[in-house]
């Protein structure tokens, strides 16, 4: 692959050019060298890095922890990996149990709306 201006880079990797200078404003990307913002070039590397910024903020990580998670790679650092990867699939699992109790909550007001009577609509009155 031949070397990348921002826009490139930003297309390839499915964000907007100011998403690519906000990541490096985070220290998530490198600023390549050059005189002017017209004589940098990203290349491959660049790109891999992009994509795993994204792929890891799909997985639920913050911006923070995904530059810890950056930093370990360097390092290798496999238990400190496996520790972050176990606390977000717990808290993960938090907004799961959440959410299916949202869902079920809403789920009876749904059903008890549907039963009819009189008064208000418990779906309404449950929000007031």
């Amino acid at each position: 692959m031949k070397a990348m201006r921002v826009s490139d880079l930003a297309r390839a990797g499915g964000v907007g050019v100011e998403t690519v200078r906000f990541y490096q404003r985070k220290g998530l990307l490198a600023v390549p060298r050059g005189d002017a913002p017209a004589g940098r070039h990203y290349d491959e590397q660049d790109l891999r890095r992009l994509r795993y910024i994204k792929q890891a903020q799909a997985a639920g990580f913050t911006l923070a922890e995904i530059g810890e998670l950056i930093d370990l790679d360097r390092g290798d650092d496999r238990p400190r990996a496996r520790e972050m990867a176990r606390e977000r699939i717990a808290a993960l699992d938090a907004e799961i149990a959440a959410l299916q109790a949202a869902r079920q909550s809403l789920a009876r007001l749904a059903n008890d709306c549907a039963k009819g009577g009189a008064g208000p609509c418990p779906i309404l009155a449950a929000f007031g």
